[in-house]
């Protein structure tokens, strides 16, 4: 059950609400693609580990590793974007497509994809370009032209662009098409003939282009990396000088540094997870330690969301193991499905920080903050929370029956905890290995991929060899969905910050009166609300960039600034009526929003409460540093 319940979220959280334009497919023809993609995962893998044993066993550290990790990384991650267009997988916000009317909301779907195609098409000449250039740089180790590597982006896009063209060819809603086409052609030229109107227009042309031009395309259901270049093209070809070029540039900066090869390797770990097992003998034990008291339940599924987050990195992985597991007994002792869901939602807002969190490493790499004292905070962060929330579970829990409850034997516990012990040393190998500084973040994903595959073999059942292609391709996807979107934003995060936003910015905030208080209070309003709309890697990507040096400028601590907006970011992801992760909860769990809504208030509250005792005392953050 719960692994098809899996698979549904992930759907939800990558692709949103089912396309309305045509049902979910394949193309047959892309068959090749998924197996280079999950090729180059695999090669991708067994060169970090092979770099780890050279350097760590035999003190000879393989010089051309990095080089072949990061040739196989923007590979898999432009190939493995097309899959997730071809399977409709990538982020979007689908909240307000449905409440519109049917044909309306049809026809600016159509609009949405047309607007993508032509994205497409615009960009593919300035990748082949971008890669020529490329090749008059040579890699150091292997000597090779820098094109290898930057032949991805052409590659990537070209495959994109035909994915789309034939998504909306098959809509046959040629009206739709070709108003769009006029519409959009009309706007264009009306844009470039006024050119000297809008440059003159200065920063007002950020709000016009980055917020309000972006806002339409996410509210249409554009997915998110495309509406973040959609709009960064349509700011630099009308409102600056600057070439497209740049903006091919920065895409490739985002979304292939070596720091984020861990990514695609902690999603792939979660679902190994999911395969194997492994996060379902953790939830045993805990049912056996804590299952005969009052709240019990509710406390073991809050401790297996912070250990099985430990494990996987993904709040899709964590609900499904954890929910069919427990939802049953506790729905015995008489807890309803709505506040289950409730509490199964902000538990996985509440583990987010628990490494191996990826949102922590991209913020890791985005702000230029350690990724070790994020791993090592972000333990003691999840603990207040989890405290926060177990005390409401408790007061929640005063009128549970427990007739029939007992206490697990010695003997059970024993055999639970025998069960258990492979993978409950997971979370505290990946947080001792980063933490103490023995290994990168990548380096330890690679480690704790291969313990938890042998493990998953040799103690709980494998893995079917065609179950492991399915993964490599799923984990292929979905990482270039995630990779796509930060490509995206870094290259809308530089047209802020070369337009002089940040600057200004700066000045405005550090004038306010009441010193980091309130700019501490002003960054939790501003990522409660992103969290809302954009999930957490966009906002992350696009705003760390210019708030960590103001956060710096006030003398906050990185870890605790890091904290803090993490924490409000993934409180928003769970809040109605836009949360994506909330959604996700619901599907998982299988129970309308509508109920889960009504009971999610006292625990997104509790969640709060957390946040602003975490915001007022860094200690919080800083004391196992």
């Amino acid at each position: 059950m719960h692994q098809t319940d899996a698979h549904a979220g992930a759907e939800l959280a990558l692709g949103g609400i089912e396309a309305l334009t045509e049902p979910k497919r394949a193309e047959a023809w892309m068959r090749p693609v998924e197996i280079a993609a999950a090729g180059l995962l695999v090669v991708m893998i067994v060169t970090v580990l092979a770099n780890v044993f050279f350097r760590y066993v035999l003190a000879k550290p393989l010089i051309w590793g990095d080089e072949v990790a990061s040739i196989g990384f923007i590979w898999m991650a432009m190939l493995g974007a097309a899959l997730a267009v071809d399977r409709h997988e990538h982020m979007k916000l689908t909240v307000f497509l449905p409440l519109l009317p049917a044909r309306l909301a049809r026809v600016l779907e159509i609009a949405g994809s047309v607007l993508v195609c032509a994205l497409l098409v615009r960009l593919f000449p300035v990748a082949v370009e971008y890669a020529y250039e490329e090749s008059f740089v040579t890699s150091p180790a292997l000597g090779l032209p820098m094109s290898w590597r930057a032949s991805a982006l052409p590659a990537g896009i070209g495959l994109m662009a035909l994915l789309m063209l034939l998504s909306v060819v098959r809509t046959r809603e040629w009206g739709a098409i070709l108003g769009t086409l006029a519409v959009a052609a009309a706007a264009a030229a009306a844009l470039w003939f006024s050119k000297p109107a809008v440059l003159a227009l200065g920063n007002w042309n950020l709000p016009l282009f980055l917020g309000l031009f972006a806002g339409f395309l996410l509210v249409v259901g554009v997915p998110i990396a495309f509406c973040f270049a959609l709009a960064t093209l349509g700011y630099l070809t009308f409102a600056t000088n600057a070439p497209v070029f740049v903006m091919m540039g920065r895409i490739d900066e985002g979304m292939s540094s070596l720091i984020l090869l861990s990514v695609p390797v902690f999603v792939l770990l979660g679902c190994i997870l999911d395969a194997t097992g492994m996060g379902r003998a953790i939830v045993g034990f805990l049912a056996s330690l804590f299952g005969h008291v009052k709240a019990g339940m509710s406390y073991v599924l809050l401790g297996s969301m912070f250990l099985v987050s430990g494990i996987s990195g993904s709040k899709v992985s964590d609900m499904a193991t954890v929910a069919p597991a427990l939802f049953p007994e506790m729905r015995r002792r008489g807890h309803s499905a709505p506040e289950m869901t409730a509490l199964l939602a902000t538990g996985a807002a509440m583990a987010d920080t628990v490494p191996p969190s990826i949102v922590l490493i991209v913020l890791g790499s985005v702000a230029g903050v350690s990724i070790a004292g994020l791993f090592t905070s972000g333990f003691a962060i999840a603990m207040v929370l989890l405290v926060v929330l177990a005390i409401l579970a408790r007061w929640k829990a005063r009128g549970e029956r427990m007739e029939g409850v007992r206490r697990a034997t010695p003997g059970v516990i024993g055999k639970t905890a025998l069960i258990a012990a492979p993978a409950l040393v997971l979370p505290f190998m990946i947080r001792s290995l980063v933490g103490g500084g023995v290994a990168t973040a990548t380096e330890v994903s690679t480690i704790a991929t291969l313990y938890a595959f042998v493990i998953g073999a040799v103690l709980y059942g494998g893995i079917p060899l065609k179950r492991a292609g399915t993964m490599l391709v799923e984990t292929a996807a979905m990482s270039g969905a995630i990779l796509l979107i930060l490509g995206a934003a870094s290259a809308m995060a530089w047209a802020l910050t070369q337009s002089g936003f940040a600057r200004d910015l700066m000045v405005l905030v550090t004038g306010l009166p009441g010193g980091w208080l309130v700019f501490m209070l002003a960054s939790i309003a501003i990522f409660l609300v992103l969290g809302c709309v954009l999930e957490g890697l966009p906002a992350i990507v696009l705003l760390a960039p210019i708030m960590f040096p103001i956060a710096r400028g006030l003398g906050i601590h990185d870890i605790h600034y890091a904290m803090v907006i993490v924490t409000a970011m993934n409180i928003g992801l769970m809040a109605p009526p836009i949360g994506i992760g909330f959604y996700i909860a619901c599907k998982i769990a299988n129970v309308p929003a509508e109920q889960v809504m009504a009971k999610i208030w006292p625990y997104l509250a509790a969640l709060m409460v957390g946040l602003l005792a975490i915001a007022a005392v860094p200690w919080f953050s800083t004391a196992l540093l």
